[in-house]
């Protein structure tokens, strides 16, 4: 390539650093706002007294922090990274900025007004995730509409006939999420069972369809890109993706074993459940061999012992998902503080760290402007230890609650029994929130901090290793 040549590209692919770095910006502030909020409900628990206010207190800071964890971090910082992916995987810049560009102001606009209307008492009800009454996910729906167009529009005019593996899932990602919101919005199924059932349909596939088919989307790239290696395995990523896509859809339905919902019905949602360990361990499987024999290049790395442990708590997540499903289980465990550490191993434990590894492995490519490595060892140390201390500390608490509620013991048994858990469960959010600090920090030496050097970032075009 000519220097003529590198420097067209450079320019015609400068607008896709400046998005990168806002979606990432942005997804950053969201995450340091949603998580203080859950740092101070972690802190209600053991101690109920505590910030008493109305506007503090647990039933609206909880979907606050929920939904801003969702909708403001999550899928900005992810959706960021897609577009990225998207771009350099398909060889060409990134197509129709101007969408991208909407999408962000939509993600923000819906972020923060979701957030001023619940701190208002103003809902849309006990629909977990889906809080936000219809004009403010209006602007959600705006923005995953246009980032849809966008990303499809820049796979649409790749230079390569092969679509890579990594937009599979991405396209995926958009394409069920349409179906999702569709059907979580028809109102007719807004009443009785049929809202019990499309409950359980949204909330577990908001999971299951849209972040963790982002997830893996970017990691099919991020992760060759980073070893400098092959994805172990095509045929593994197209089994994953295919046998997700047909069993992940029914299995929200075993959040309510033992409802009136139909017993086949329940039923139904646990094979599934347990059918999903296929793509489990396909996806699980193909990114460990992908990084056998690189674990020196994975040590000396800044972004992929993210990865790996995201990687890990996929696994782990999952896995964990398939038991609880489990009727005999599911009588210990439901209701209880389990559930919570359950949730917290996937989104935090696979989702936030994937989100972190592709963020520290792809932006300092772009900007050339590199994280401290020393805030970035203790960001993965911090998180690493601290998520893993609350999954642990909620799972041996909720299973006590559990325990004393199948003994028949008073209520209270059960509140002290989880008590000390409860605290422990605090201390770790803190280590995670001060995780999240240091991110921060190294997002601003990533963007708005000067580059240490005086050339200006090249691009490299082309898919990933494959």
């Amino acid at each position: 390539m000519t220097v003529t040549s590198a420097r067209r590209l450079e320019q015609s692919t400068a607008g896709d650093i400046k998005l990168f770095s806002a979606f990432t910006i942005s997804a950053t502030v969201w995450l340091l706002l949603a998580t203080a909020v859950g740092l101070l409900l972690s802190f209600k628990f053991p101690y109920p007294d505590f910030a008493s206010s109305p506007y503090l207190s647990f039933g609206r800071l909880r979907p606050i922090h929920t939904n801003g964890t969702f909708y403001g971090f999550a899928s900005v910082a992810l959706t960021g990274v897609a577009m990225y992916v998207a771009a350099r995987s398909s060889g060409i810049s990134l197509w129709g900025k101007t969408y991208a560009w909407g999408a962000l102001w939509c993600y923000n606009i819906a972020a923060t007004m979701g957030t001023i209307t619940l701190d208002l008492g103003i809902n849309n009800g006990d629909q977990e995730y889906r809080e936000w009454v219809w004009w403010v996910a209006l602007f959600f729906v705006g923005a995953v509409i246009l980032s849809a167009i966008s990303i499809i529009g820049t796979v649409a005019n790749r230079t390569e006939r092969d679509i890579y593996i990594s937009n599979w899932y991405i396209i995926g990602a958009y394409s069920f999420t349409t179906i999702l919101g569709v059907t979580a919005a028809i109102p007719f199924y807004q009443r009785g069972l049929g809202q019990v059932a499309v409950q359980g349909f949204y909330m577990h596939n908001a999971v299951g369809m849209w972040f963790t088919f982002l997830a893996l989307g970017t990691t099919y790239y991020a992760l060759p890109k980073l070893l400098n290696r092959p994805i172990y395995s095509y045929a593994l990523g197209i089994l994953g993706f295919w046998t997700n896509l047909i069993f992940y859809p029914i299995i929200g339905a075993h959040h309510f074993e033992f409802s009136p919902l139909p017993w086949w019905f329940q039923t139904l949602a646990i094979v599934f459940s347990v059918g999903m360990l296929v793509p489990v361990f396909a996806g699980t499987g193909n990114f460990l061999l992908t990084m056998r024999g690189g674990w020196e290049r994975i040590r000396r790395s800044v972004a992929l012992p993210f990865i790996f442990v995201g990687v890990l708590y996929y696994f782990v997540g999952s896995f964990q998902g398939t038991v609880e499903a489990l009727r005999s289980l599911q009588t210990i465990w439901h209701l209880t503080s389990y559930t919570v550490g359950h949730s917290h191993a996937t989104m935090y434990g696979f989702i936030t760290f994937i989100a972190w590894g592709c963020i520290y492995g792809l932006l300092p490519k772009a900007t050339r402007k590199q994280p401290n490595s020393l805030a970035t060892g203790l960001h993965f140390w911090m998180a690493s230890i601290g998520v893993t201390l609350y999954v642990l500390a909620l799972s041996v608490g909720g299973t006590l609650q559990g325990i004393d509620w199948a003994q028949g013991d008073p209520f209270i048994a059960s509140v002290e029994s989880a008590a000390p858990y409860w605290v422990a469960r605090a201390v770790g959010g803190t280590m995670m929130f001060c995780a999240h600090l240091l991110f921060a920090y190294n997002v601003y030496l990533m963007t708005f901090a000067r580059s240490r050097e005086s050339e200006a970032a090249p691009i490299v075009a082309g898919k990933a290793t494959a």
